[in-house]
């Protein structure tokens, strides 16, 4: 029996540390920022529907998606966030059904399939159970702004662009806390690991 865990979390969370971290204990990880690349590759009928939306400046020279240009368009307007999500998350979805059937085909025991608006996109009734990994604020900002190079106001947008991490907390079945050190971290996801697993097979 295959378990699919969907992992989730605000900006700058460690989103993917923790799903690295689940995949050295032998996790299966499905990317959906992965499978978003491929949903708005060049020539895809996604791609041709955001340019018709967006307008040609959102394409570099190779014909493929500048995603700098776009996010620069939508994270500061809901309206433009939701035509965004009206064209890329069904693309995304159908990719996303036929690699989680695969894994399940395969009988894979653990599959984490990690996706930064898996409530926003509807996502969670793709999974079986749903892991929100939160950070604490104050670190979140610092994150950001040293990863991303993002003035305060950016970084203000972003984060108000995406659910609060309360809203992901009151949802999800487990939580980890990836404030603190990577061993600590890497801690919880080794007890979490194993309880799925336990899980998987009861």
């Amino acid at each position: 029996m295959t378990l699919i865990l969907g992992l989730t979390g605000g900006i700058a969370a460690g989103k993917s540390s923790v799903a690295t971290m689940f995949a050295a204990f032998g996790a299966v990880v499905v990317s959906a920022d992965q499978l978003a690349r491929e949903a708005v590759a060049a020539g895809t009928p996604a791609l041709q529907a955001l340019v018709a939306t967006f307008g040609d400046g959102i394409v570099d020279g190779a014909g493929e998606l500048d995603r700098a240009a776009l996010a620069a368009l939508v994270f500061a307007d809901a309206s433009a966030r939701e035509r965004l999500n009206a064209i890329t998350h069904p693309a995304i979805a159908r990719l996303a059904e036929a690699r989680l059937d695969a894994l399940r085909a395969r009988r894979v025991p653990l599959v984490v399939y990690e996706a930064p608006l898996l409530f926003e996109a509807g996502a969670e009734r793709r999974v079986d159970r749903v892991l929100a990994v939160v950070v604490d604020p104050q670190i979140q900002r610092l994150r950001l702004a040293e990863r991303d190079r993002l003035p305060p106001q950016a970084i203000d947008a972003r984060i108000a662009a995406q659910w609060p991490q309360s809203a992901k907390v009151a949802r999800a079945d487990y939580v980890i806390d990836n404030s603190g050190p990577l061993e600590e971290t890497r801690r919880q996801v080794a007890v979490l690991y194993h309880l799925l697993l336990s899980a998987g097979h009861s």
